[in-house]
């Protein structure tokens, strides 16, 4: 018989017993049934292993089926999940991978998938395949993988228009920018590879292996095989496009090397046809190497591009804002006789200064006499056009300019176009908080001032004259193609509409433009083509510095199929700077029409000085320009 202090010691060890009890059942419901799954996610992914097969992105071809996109096979390194790694793991793959240990944590951590392996890094070197090959025993659960690498085959060439891919951030997922992707998937950053990403992308496929603790592959399952993504036909001729590019690049170090624009460095140049909207070429500099960011940029090469002043990344033909300069007085000539503001022969004179406002006057002081429209515009003349802005004023500049699709988007595929900014007496009220003046009105009638533009818009403006007067919205992708080349489908686009601008004002700006390339006109040097081209120059002004040059123009003059803008940046007047790249577009064209011979003489060449009247010189080239002005103008 248990005496009273025995009892005791049972009851108690009994009671702590219980408690015990109670808390192993307690812990073994909460392990079963709420943490169930996730503990056999974790035992099956110890077990059970799952690997991705990547899609490969859809291939971009330019307008005759030439590839300008493609995907090259490439291995990446990709750890397997596992509940926890030894420190001395992970030092040694961030020491072999060039990885900071705390960036292969955060993949760690972001990945939510129990059986799919970790990407750590793409598109191996065959050196750094071979040195994982044998460090693999010193890093258990790494392997390497065969993935699809994209790849750009002409690095720079329509680097704006295409854009670059890079893998996913864990921000983008967070915000739902791309849906139902995994981490380290491959995406669209700019251009139209994010535009068009959904459509490039594909659908990834999926195999799974059992394993046993040692990693050997013990039974493989049923696989499902990745969907490639479709391709693009673009309206880009790459021929028109590398020519391009290839010049610009050599004019500008012209220009800098000999001293007639010291800081040009950035330019854009678009070429469309005015007859649908489809663009022919999209050149903006400086411009990058894609590649660089398809297997993680470098910090150096990051910030090589990032720190540049002349924005490397920045697509100048749809984001840069610009004063259009001389090129507006399309749009304030157009308003005058909409208006019936002048007549065609109706004579304006310059006497160098408009007597409203004496401040103002022509470049270099010029007095040009008595002007009507046509010859006005050939030679760019500032005061004929004061006159008609006194006449029209600025809120009919303002409601001619929209007409025109100035201060809109135009609605090209292509995301981070700008709007721009269309002079206004209530612009210059919320920038400046200032009443409007008369010489407000003097500057937004020759494209100065208020006024800014994308040279995208500039060239639809172009078009609307060159094709009679239908706005058309521009655009890159023709086609979107199955991968046997057969049409999946075609991208819908507004269909064109006519402006609210008479066939006879239309004419008057063809005739004027036409002007402009002959002898007398400020880009008399075009008269040497083939076939006419009816063309404006321009100067904008830029308060950082050197005034920016423009060139605009579209031929031939009797049926138009290409319209081409051209902006230099610090390249100062029109004629020389932008006029050349121009010059060069419309050879190129002419040369794939067969109405020029592929290979011409060398000529001595001349380029007429920017906004003024020339006589015709040989055509213009890279290498080598001379002024041959009577007058600058704007």
């Amino acid at each position: 018989m248990l005496n009273k202090k025995q009892t005791l010691r049972l009851q108690t060890m009994l009671g702590l017993c219980l408690v015990l009890f109670v808390i192993l059942l307690g812990r073994m419901v909460y392990l079963q049934l709420w943490r169930g799954e996730y503990y056999t996610k974790q035992s099956d992914g110890n077990r059970l292993r799952q690997s991705r097969i990547i899609a490969p992105r859809g291939l971009i071809f330019d307008k005759d089926g030439k590839e300008l996109v493609n995907n090259l096979p490439g291995y990446a390194v990709v750890l397997q999940k596992q509940p926890d790694y030894k420190p001395e793991t992970l030092q040694h793959i961030s020491q072999l991978l060039d990885i900071p240990v705390a960036d292969i944590q955060k993949k760690i951590k972001e990945s939510r998938n129990y059986y799919e392996p970790i990407l750590l890094k793409s598109d191996l070197s065959l050196e750094l395949v071979t040195k994982i090959e044998e460090q693999r025993r010193y890093m258990p659960g790494v392997m390497l993988s065969v993935q699809p690498i994209r790849n750009y085959p002409y690095k720079e060439l329509a680097v704006h228009a295409l854009g670059y891919v890079g893998e996913v951030s864990s921000y983008e997922i967070e915000k739902g920018l791309f849906k139902n992707i995994a981490q380290g998937s491959i995406v669209g950053k700019s251009g139209l590879e994010k535009s068009y990403d959904k459509v490039l992308r594909g659908e990834d496929g999926a195999f799974m292996e059992e394993v046993d603790v040692a990693g050997n592959v013990v039974k493989h399952y049923d696989s499902v095989q990745p969907v490639p993504g479709k391709n693009l036909q673009l309206t880009l001729d790459f021929r028109l496009q590398k020519a391009l590019e290839d010049f610009t690049d050599n004019h500008l170090a012209y220009l800098r090397r000999n001293g007639l624009a010291p800081r040009a460095r950035a330019a854009a140049v678009v070429a469309l046809d005015p007859r649908n909207g489809a663009v022919r070429a999209m050149v903006s500099r400086p411009g990058y190497d894609p590649n660089l960011f398809v297997h993680g940029i470098s910090s150096k090469d990051w910030n090589r591009i990032n720190n540049d002043d002349a924005y490397p990344l920045n697509n100048k033909v749809i984001s840069g804002e610009y004063p259009p300069g001389s090129t507006f007085k399309i749009v304030t000539g157009s308003a005058a006789f909409e208006l019936n503001k002048v007549g065609l022969n109706e004579p304006i004179y310059d006497g160098g200064f408009p007597p409203l406002v004496p401040t103002m006057g022509n470049a270099g002081g010029e007095v040009l006499g008595w002007l009507t429209f046509i010859s006005a515009l050939a030679m760019s003349d500032n005061v004929y056009f004061y006159e008609l802005g006194n006449r029209v004023g600025i809120d009919n500049i303002a409601k001619y300019a929209r007409i025109y699709g100035f201060g809109e988007k135009t609605g090209i595929d292509l995301e981070g176009e700008s709007r721009g900014l269309v002079a206004s007496k209530q612009v210059k009220r919320e920038i400046w908080d200032e009443d409007w003046r008369l010489g407000d009105t003097f500057n937004a009638a020759i494209g100065q001032g208020f006024n800014l533009t994308t040279p995208m818009q500039l060239a639809m403006m172009l078009s609307i004259v060159a094709n009679g007067g239908i706005k058309y919205q521009p655009y890159l992708v023709d086609n979107i193609l199955n991968r046997d080349g057969t049409l999946f489908e075609k991208p819908k686009r507004a269909e064109g509409k006519h402006i609210d601008v008479s066939q006879q004002t239309i004419d008057y700006m063809r005739h004027g433009m036409s002007a402009t390339t002959q002898e007398g006109g400020t880009a008399a040097y075009f008269s040497q083509l083939p076939k006419p081209i009816a063309g404006k120059t321009g100067t904008a002004e830029n308060s950082h510095g050197r005034d920016h040059g423009l060139f605009v123009a579209y031929g031939p003059v009797e049926d138009p199929e290409l319209v081409v803008v051209c902006i230099v940046e610090q390249g100062g007047f029109g004629s020389t700077a932008a006029g050349p790249i121009v010059y060069k577009a419309f050879e190129e064209f002419f040369k794939e029409r067969g109405w020029m011979p592929e290979q011409e003489p060398e000529k001595e060449s001349l380029n007429a000085t920017a906004d003024s009247p020339a006589v015709a010189s040989p055509a213009p080239s890279a290498s080598s320009a001379t002024a041959t002005s009577t007058a600058p103008a704007q």
